[in-house]
C-alpha cells in the first residue's frame, strides 16, 4: 500500500468512524463474536428473519436469492431440504440442520481465505511468511514517507502492524513463524477457532476500552453500540435494557467494569453455541406437529423464514455441496 493510497485509507476510516448515526454504531469492523450474519437475530422483540436467511444459507449466498419469486425460492428450498436429510428417511433432524449451518459457515470463511491468499501470498506456494504478507499490506510504505504522516495516522498504521502481528503469531500453531492456509484462515477469522479466543478477547477488549486501563466501564460498554443524541432525544429502550444486562450479566463480580475475562465471556461465552441455538430456534419456528423434526412440507411452508425473498443462490450451493 503506497503512501499516499495508505493515507487517504486511514482518512476513510476516521471519517467512517465519525460518521455514524446517532443510533447503533457498525461493529462489524471489528472481530467481535461468532455469531452466524451481521444482522441482530432479534431487535428488542421483534424477530429479524434475515439473520436466519444467513445463517441457513451464508450471507453471500443470501444475497443472491434477493430478486427471487416465493414459486421460485420454494422450489429451490425444497432441493436443498433433500440435501440437507442426509439419511433420506423424510425428515430433518436438529443435529442435521446443525452441520447443515456449519458446513455453510465453513464454506464462507475457506472460501474468503483462499481469495485473500492468493492476494497476499505472490509465490503461490503452501505456506506463506509475515514478509510475504507485510509487504503485500503494509511495508511497501517506505519508512521515509511513514515518518511524514500525520501523528495520528502513524499511529493507527503502527496500530494496525502490532494487531496483525498479535493474530499471526496465536493464528502460528506450530510456531515456525509461517503461516499454513488453514492457519491463516484461523488469522483471518479467529472467531472461529477455538485456538483464537484470546486475541479475539484481548482485541475487543482494546477496542472498547478508550481510556486504556484495561477494563471496560459502563459507559465505554454503552458507547461502543450508540452515540447519544445532541438534540436531547431520550434514548432507545434497547439502550436502557443493555444497561441493565452490563449490570446484571456482563459484570459477573458487580465491580462496575468487565475484565478480560468477563469480556470474553461477553463475546465468545463459553456455555453457548450459535450454530446449535439457530438449529433449535428454526426447528421451534416451523414444527408445526411438535416432533421436534422437520418434514420437507413444513420447511417448504415456512420458506419465508428459511429463505424468503433473500435466499441463497441454490443452483451454486448444489454444485458446490454435492459432497455433503
Amino acid at each position: 500500500m503506497k503512501g499516499t493510497a495508505f493515507a487517504a485509507f486511514v482518512c476513510v476510516l476516521l471519517v467512517v468512524a465519525f460518521a455514524k448515526p446517532a443510533e447503533k454504531q457498525d461493529e462489524h469492523k471489528r472481530v467481535k463474536d461468532a455469531k452466524l450474519s451481521d444482522e441482530e437475530h432479534f431487535e428488542g422483540k421483534q424477530h429479524n428473519v434475515d439473520y436466519d436467511h444467513d445463517a441457513f444459507l451464508g450471507e453471500e449466498e443470501a444475497k443472491t436469492f434477493q430478486n427471487l419469486s416465493p414459486e421460485e425460492s420454494r422450489k429451490r428450498l425444497g432441493m436443498i431440504v433433500d440435501k440437507i436429510d442426509e439419511d433420506k428417511d423424510g425428515f430433518v433432524t436438529e443435529e442435521e440442520l446443525r452441520k447443515w449451518i456449519e458446513h455453510q459457515q465453513e464454506q464462507y470463511f475457506f472460501e474468503d481465505a483462499g481469495t485473500l491468499w492468493k492476494s497476499h501470498n505472490p509465490d503461490s506456494d503452501d505456506q506463506m511468511t509475515w514478509e510475504e504478507y507485510n509487504s503485500t499490506t503494509y511495508s511497501s510504505l517506505a519508512e521515509e514517507e511513514l515518518v511524514k504522516l500525520p501523528e495520528n495516522e502513524r499511529m493507527d498504521f503502527a496500530k494496525m502492524i502490532r494487531r496483525d502481528k498479535a493474530r499471526w503469531a496465536s493464528a502460528d500453531e506450530n510456531k515456525d513463524g509461517i503461516l499454513s492456509r488453514e492457519e491463516f484462515t484461523a488469522f483471518l477469522h479467529p472467531e472461529n477457532f477455538d485456538r483464537m479466543r484470546g486475541i479475539v478477547v484481548q482485541e475487543t477488549l482494546e477496542d472498547v476500552d478508550k481510556d486504556g486501563d484495561g477494563k471496560i466501564s459502563l459507559e465505554e460498554y454503552i458507547g461502543d453500540m450508540y452515540r447519544e443524541n445532541n438534540d436531547g432525544a431520550e434514548e432507545p429502550e434497547w439502550v436502557k435494557t443493555e444497561r441493565e444486562q452490563f449490570a446484571q450479566f456482563r459484570d459477573k463480580n458487580h465491580d462496575g467494569f468487565m475484565d478480560l475475562e468477563e469480556v470474553g465471556e461477553w463475546i465468545l461465552p463459553t456455555e453457548y453455541d450459535h450454530i446449535e441455538a439457530e438449529a433449535k430456534h428454526l426447528i421451534f419456528e416451523a414444527d408445526k406437529d411438535k416432533d421436534k423434526k422437520l418434514t420437507k412440507k413444513e420447511i417448504i411452508d415456512n420458506y419465508d423464514l428459511f429463505v424468503g425473498s433473500q435466499a441463497t443462490n441454490y443452483g451454486e450451493s448444489l454444485q458446490r455441496h454435492d459432497e455433503f
